[in-house]
């Protein structure tokens, strides 16, 4: 049985579709108003607010969009990473965590209680070319049958007469690499093993490619989006002339494609302080930060100056400002009024939303969202 989901507030209105919208705004056009989105909540904020636990909203997939009556967007996405990944498996348990080897390959160390928490990185499943070499055998053969989308039902579930827009996924090329090396074995390889390292970025590159060539011709799709979580809040962690020859030039092919299909918005999904690589980021055709940490990248104006138009934001409502109150929220989105009116920016808190936030504040801060940035431009 499926829940009914019963909003708590009245959607922003409209004048035109979520999907003409998010292309107006995004291309500098004439908007009714912002597209009103937010990027998911920790996940402690599903038990802990009585807001979510009492209305019976669990996760964070599509349950609070209906919940908020938050403009609708989605993804496609596709296996361009490992396939088969590696089964879930409980190593050892101890008193208050649990050992256990993740999707990656990766021995981490995570609470018994489930609560939000990095890892703690024990050992990955790549450490030698040799170790890479027989995981690339068994779980990244691009020619796999199992990596043939359903174009049928892609079409299908994305018509192109739709209201809403969608982005086509384009993986990651190193952030997660990351993930499965881990941070300080990424770190090291690029310098103990470099041909290893761009080995695997080739390869996420041609499943990325792969993936592609099946959809672009199928799908009219209003945006690409990527995921590269490398950075920290000084800055990456591979070195920029590492992401420079070795990621941008892949990047460009995967850009090449987009464009060719009439993509011309692509974001990535990276934390942290991104500075030092976006330079690198727009040369390689990504022109969009999701969801830009003010507290690593800085207040969103400094960077739409420095950039202009050449650039688009999503994100940059800086989560600290939530947690202060709601003098610090109003005098925090006042600040992002001429970027909202200017275009190519869309704002929501610069990442998943902390529980220590208060319900209340949190529907003062949607309300007050909608009362400065629904006008339009």
């Amino acid at each position: 049985m499926i829940a009914v989901i019963i909003p708590c507030r009245s959607r922003c209105k409209s004048s035109i579709s979520d999907r003409e919208r998010f292309n107006r705004q995004m291309h500098y056009g004439s908007f009714d108003r912002c597209f009103n989105m937010e990027f998911d909540f920790w996940d402690e904020c599903y038990t802990d607010w009585d807001l979510f636990v009492k209305n019976g909203i669990r996760n964070n997939e599509e349950d609070y969009v209906e919940f908020f009556q938050f403009d609708r967007m989605a993804v496609a996405e596709g296996r361009v990473w490992i396939y088969p990944p590696f089964p879930d498996l409980v190593i050892e348990e101890r008193e208050r965590t649990i050992i256990m080897r993740t999707k990656n390959g990766t021995l981490e160390e995570v609470p018994k209680d489930g609560h939000a928490s990095i890892p703690r990185d024990i050992r990955s499943s790549v450490e030698t070319p040799e170790d890479w070499k027989k995981v690339k055998e068994e779980r990244f053969q691009i020619d796999d049958p199992a990596r043939l989308v359903d174009t049928v039902a892609l079409l299908k579930q994305y018509p192109a007469d739709r209201d809403f827009p969608v982005g086509v996924h384009c993986g990651s090329l190193i952030g997660k690499i990351r993930d499965m090396l881990m941070f300080e074995g990424l770190a090291y390889a690029c310098f103990d093993y470099p041909d290893m390292v761009e080995d695997m970025v080739e390869t996420c590159c041609l499943a990325i490619e792969r993936y592609l060539d099946q959809v672009l011709p199928i799908v009219k799709f209003d945006f690409a989006a990527g995921w590269e979580d490398i950075c920290f809040n000084t800055g990456p962690i591979v070195t920029v002339d590492f992401f420079r020859s070795v990621i941008v030039p892949r990047m460009k092919r995967i850009s090449k494609k987009l464009r060719s299909a009439g993509i011309d918005i692509w974001y990535t999904d990276c934390d942290g302080d991104v500075r030092h690589i976006l330079p690198y980021l727009m040369e390689g055709g990504i022109n969009c930060l999701f969801p830009h940490e003010v507290n690593g990248s800085g207040h969103p104006a400094n960077l739409l100056s420095e950039y202009g138009r050449d650039l688009r934001i999503m994100g940059g409502m800086d989560k600290m400002a939530l947690l202060g109150g709601r003098d610090s929220i109003l005098k925090y989105m006042k600040s992002l009024e001429p970027l909202v009116a200017r275009g190519g920016f869309i704002p929501f808190v610069d990442h998943r939303c902390p529980v220590d936030v208060k319900p209340d504040d949190y529907l003062y801060y949607l309300s007050v969202k909608e009362a400065l940035f629904g006008a339009g431009r």
